[in-house]
């Protein structure tokens, strides 16, 4: 059985294979990602919103990475931490926001809040508060499109603590043997909550547990937008092509605690900065200006430009529509609700 591979941190194909526009877009969609969680923390902070929140701040690369290579017939499934897997996607921010707040122009009407947007028009079939629930989701979606006949995929979000729930090894097993077009990506931030992956996984990485079934696997560095892609386009190639699934290892880090009560006492303040030293956005736009394709005023407008429709899109949510106390069972199925 052939043990996982790991990408090569200077190859860089990414940045022939797409155009100068795409790789703009990619880094507008990491400016969002960012603005939008720190919008969202400071909203919080100022009793806009309400309950917790689970911030993915530090690990933009690997949501825009994955998602690059996907089109809105493809689907994906989320995970508690998964505002920016829903922007990578194609969603908008000001109805993100509007769920947040809890408003009717929110994609969930307000009732999902934070932990279960859903955008099904761009393929987000919903992110999941419980850990490891969108794996089953996903091998599902890919069962549907493999009776219909379709060259789409199922992309699968997930941290590296779901990889110790039962139903990971479900998942993996059935998507395999049935050769489902998914892609399984976990990022792998080195926390599940507070306990280091160290402590809970007797195997150094998550894809050395792909071989047991039969399934490709490759790790790559989450912080790095080119090895994220580079290693996504191969596994959705490879799904689409019937070849079955692959899962892709993106070794990152979240900067923030695990949610808005996480006081950090388990990480060491120096981890923590090294791993900021790591940040992937600054990283990308260094690439970028390098390789000829933005020059440095083109990267400050597209960061100003994020910025705003962040700001805007607060300001939308804030006037929103608050629900109706006397819908509060509307979209709830149930005899009772009926």
């Amino acid at each position: 059985m052939k043990t996982p591979k790991t990408a090569k941190a200077n190859a860089r194909p990414f940045y022939q294979k797409h155009s100068a526009a795409e790789l703009k877009e990619a880094l507008r969609k990491m400016y969002l990602i960012r603005r939008f969680e720190e919008g969202a923390e400071e909203a919080y902070m100022r009793g806009l919103i309400h309950g917790t929140m689970h911030l993915s701040i530090g690990q933009e690369a690997s949501a825009v990475g994955s998602t690059m290579a996907l089109r809105n017939t493809d689907y994906i499934t989320s995970t508690h931490r998964g505002h920016g897997h829903c922007i990578g996607k194609g969603a908008d921010p000001k109805l993100m926001f509007a769920e947040f707040f809890g408003k009717e122009e929110g994609y969930c009407r307000g009732r999902g809040g934070s932990m279960h947007i859903a955008d099904v028009a761009t393929g987000n079939l919903g992110a999941n508060g419980i850990v490891g629930g969108g794996l089953p989701i996903a091998v599902g979606a890919a069962l549907a499109i493999k009776k219909q006949k379709r060259d789409d995929v199922a992309m699968c979000f997930f941290g590296d603590g779901a990889s110790n729930e039962g139903a990971f090894h479900e998942a993996l097993n059935m998507a395999s043997v049935w050769k489902l077009p998914v892609v399984f990506v976990c990022e792998n931030n080195k926390y599940g909550m507070s306990v280091s992956t160290e402590r809970s996984m007797s195997v150094k990485n998550v894809a050395d547990r792909a071989p047991a079934y039969g399934m490709p696997a490759v790790i790559v560095d989450g912080n790095s937008i080119a090895d994220v892609a580079e290693a996504i386009e191969a596994a959705t190639e490879h799904a689409r092509k019937g070849g079955g699934p692959t899962l892709v290892e993106c070794k990152t880090y979240r900067t923030r605690g695990h949610s808005r009560s996480d006081r950090n006492r388990y990480r060491t303040k120096e981890e923590i900065e090294d791993w900021k030293a790591r940040d992937p956005i600054p990283h990308f736009e260094a690439e970028l200006i390098a390789h000829g394709l933005a020059s440095a005023d083109e990267v400050t407008a597209i960061r100003v430009a994020a910025e705003a429709e962040i700001a805007a899109g607060i300001e939308f949510a804030r006037l929103g529509t608050d629900p109706d106390p006397t819908e509060v069972t509307r979209d709830v199925y149930s005899p009772e609700a009926a």
